[in-house]
């Protein structure tokens, strides 16, 4: 059985199970960058994973890109769909579908040998790429990540605002040389993500990314007059607040009634 036949099987059963009437109909593949965009890349896997919506013909349908934390990067890149499965639940069981759901992976060293990080450089040959191989709505593409995936989506957002519908950063650290970094350029990722609605959420308890951290990024950009920002601090959660963002009706509601 090929890599692919075996995960999309295993989404149609798990997700099957929401609705006793339906299943999601979502195939996965694994698709590659063009040549010349692999060529550019600084530490993103060049193969990233696409879960498909079977039905709906030649429509454009929104996409959410999820980002992965600092554990994602080992291979295999499928493991990765267990992560895209709580984002399909989701979809599915508060009724946000038809969508693309898209899974990156971030390298663990970067092609110069050195520690990897989200770049948003990746990021944007990410979105060339799908932007040509698929029917996606350019006016709706979401984003979201967790912890380093978190980090790389104020990072993404901040860089090129007017790519994103809507970003939702969940205990992301804002800087890039760790969870207790800040970067010095704080106030200018706040003037750029100004123009793009942001919904952070945090783990009041988080140890690792203290909820200060978002705190602070929602504040910046508020000063910058920006009136789409707000934050969600579950005070009981530590690093994992993400099992509490994802399972939330409250998050699929925000995110896909967001468009350009």
């Amino acid at each position: 059985m090929s890599r692919n036949t075996f995960w999309s099987i295993l989404i149609l059963l798990k997700l099957g199970t929401i609705h006793d009437t339906c299943a999601i109909e979502y195939l996965d593949h694994i698709s590659d960058l063009t040549e010349a965009r692999a060529v550019d890349s600084i530490s993103i896997n060049t193969e990233y994973l696409v879960f498909t919506p079977t039905s709906g013909g030649e429509k454009k349908f929104p996409v959410l890109i999820y980002l992965h934390g600092a554990g994602g990067g080992r291979p295999p890149l499928n493991r990765l769909g267990m992560q895209a499965n709580a984002l399909l639940k989701g979809i599915e069981r508060f009724d946000k579908g038809p969508c693309y759901v898209v899974v990156p992976q971030c390298l663990p060293e970067t092609k110069k040998g050195d520690r990897a990080t989200w770049e948003p450089a990746d990021l944007n040959l990410l979105l060339d790429d799908l932007l040509e191989k698929f029917p996606i709505d350019a006016k709706r593409v979401y984003l979201t990540g967790n912890s380093m995936g978190g980090y790389g989506s104020w990072a993404w957002g901040g860089h090129s605002p007017k790519r994103l519908a809507a970003i939702a950063p969940v205990v992301g650290g804002i800087g890039p040389g760790g969870p207790k970094d800040v970067t010095p350029d704080l106030k200018n990722w706040a003037k750029n993500l100004a123009k793009v609605p942001v919904y952070a959420f945090a783990g009041g308890k988080d140890r690792v990314v203290p909820a200060e951290r978002s705190e602070r990024m929602v504040a910046e950009i508020r000063k910058a007059k920006g009136k789409q920002a707000k934050i969600k601090v579950f005070p009981e959660a530590g690093h994992n607040a993400r099992q509490l963002v994802y399972t939330s009706e409250e998050f699929y509601d925000w995110i896909f009634s967001q468009s350009k």
